[in-house]
């Protein structure tokens, strides 16, 4: 069929024309968005930064009643500690955002945290750095154990870490009967600020660089958008198995920190554990931080407001004494999370393309068209898979889904 007709100046009018020189190019980008790897156009993050105002509110009430009523507990090595509790579940917090934001949560981040913790307390009589390498490896081989799982049979994220972290389990059990002595040794609470600091500086400079586009889809990629058992690709599994790995190294740097702030306590790291409350922390203060369930979206300081509002709450609780338990708070935490999820999601996404003839002439398409005319419940998909399936017969009407003459398509 030939193009060459006298319809080419409406359809330059139609697809472009006039209207196409005033309008910036950052608009026509989204008009080409691939919908097979997610919807078309820039997610939204006003409901991201609107709930980390809200997160930041609370951090604030918190700290100013546990300033008010329990003054020492922002004290000298008070706050010490309490810094290094933030950064430690901050840094687990972070590893559980980074699964979810490339769609595969990793759930043995807290088995793999205590496994490490009970390491570096055995051998805390050694120096840091020797007694360290042995559980970032372990971290590091757990990670890309799940990773093999996940990504290379292309299943769910918490049924391949779900493995992992039964593993760990069972070396946590083989290798220690009863709760481990922490020797003098490293002493987190000398580099407090710095934890905190970096944990904080890595964590908002993640975000930000998740709010560029393509990065965003990039790192989002394993998320579903269709049959989730069909493979993403190339990129999709590759973003993903890289981030299973960095947080099994994440987990095992808060396990040793979290082992080590045991040890300035005077307490003991205990055995045997499952880990599987510190993960449900972990995930929560993910969740609740703005990173979706789904995968890929998230905010900028979401995770390091939502892990300052967990370890607040629980400091407050403990000076207050009223006897929460952990599993309450994770189930609270995971709860709320999910709340925040379908927040996310509802108006996190990208302006549909019916929102109004606005949205879409800013890229100089009539409303007459057939991206204005298709139903908010038909995918993107459909309307891009319906260029190969093109009227051929003249008994066409003009009510065809391209709204226009079948002499176009001769």
């Amino acid at each position: 069929m030939a193009y060459g007709h006298d319809n080419d100046a409406t359809d330059a009018g139609q697809f472009g024309g006039r209207h196409s020189a005033s309008r910036p190019a950052t608009n026509l980008e989204d008009v080409f968005d691939d919908p097979a790897h997610g919807e078309i156009g820039r997610d939204r993050l006003g409901v991201h930064f609107a709930w980390e105002g809200v997160l930041l509110l609370g951090v604030l009430a918190l700290g100013y009643l546990l300033f008010a009523n329990h003054r020492e507990a922002l004290k000298g090595d008070s706050l010490k500690i309490l810094l290094v509790s933030w950064a430690a579940l901050g840094i687990l917090a972070l590893g559980a955002a980074i699964t979810l934001r490339v769609g595969a949560v990793n759930l043995a981040l807290g088995s793999v945290a205590a496994a490490s913790a009970l390491y570096y307390a055995q051998h805390s009589a050694d120096r840091l750095v020797p007694t360290s390498i042995w559980p970032l490896l372990l971290g590091l081989a757990v990670g890309a154990g799940i990773a093999v799982l996940v990504v290379g049979f292309h299943v769910p994220g918490w049924a391949g870490s779900l493995v992992g972290a039964l593993v760990a389990i069972a070396w946590i059990e083989k290798n220690f009967s009863g709760p481990v002595e922490v020797a003098d040794g490293f002493n987190p609470a000398d580099q407090a600020y710095y934890l905190a600091g970096g944990f904080v500086l890595i964590s908002i400079v993640g975000g930000l660089l998740c709010l560029i586009k393509p990065i965003r889809r990039g790192v989002g990629r394993f998320r579903s958008v269709a049959d989730p058992a069909t493979r993403r690709g190339g990129l999709a599994a590759a973003v993903t198995s890289g981030g299973l790995i960095l947080s099994g190294g994440l987990a095992a740097i808060a396990g040793i920190v979290a082992g080590a702030a045991a040890g300035v306590a005077n307490e003991q790291v205990p055995a045997p554990v499952t880990g599987l409350q510190t993960t449900a922390l972990a995930v929560g203060a993910a969740l609740v931080g703005g990173v979706s369930a789904f995968g890929r979206r998230g905010g900028v300081f979401g995770t390091v407001l939502a892990s300052a509002l967990i370890t607040l709450l629980t400091v407050y609780g403990q000076e207050e004494n009223w006897g929460i338990s952990p599993w309450v708070l994770a189930a609270g935490a995971i709860a709320t999370g999910l709340v925040v999820t379908r927040l996310v999601e509802t108006f996190g996404r990208p302006l549909s393309m019916d929102d109004g003839p606005d949205d879409w002439s800013d890229v100089g398409i009539a409303s007459t068209s057939s991206w204005s005319t298709t139903s908010a419940s038909t995918t993107a998909a459909d309307t891009w898979s319906g260029l190969s399936a093109q009227p051929t017969s003249p008994a066409t009407t003009t009510t065809s889904q391209w709204g226009a003459e079948t002499d176009r398509w001769r």
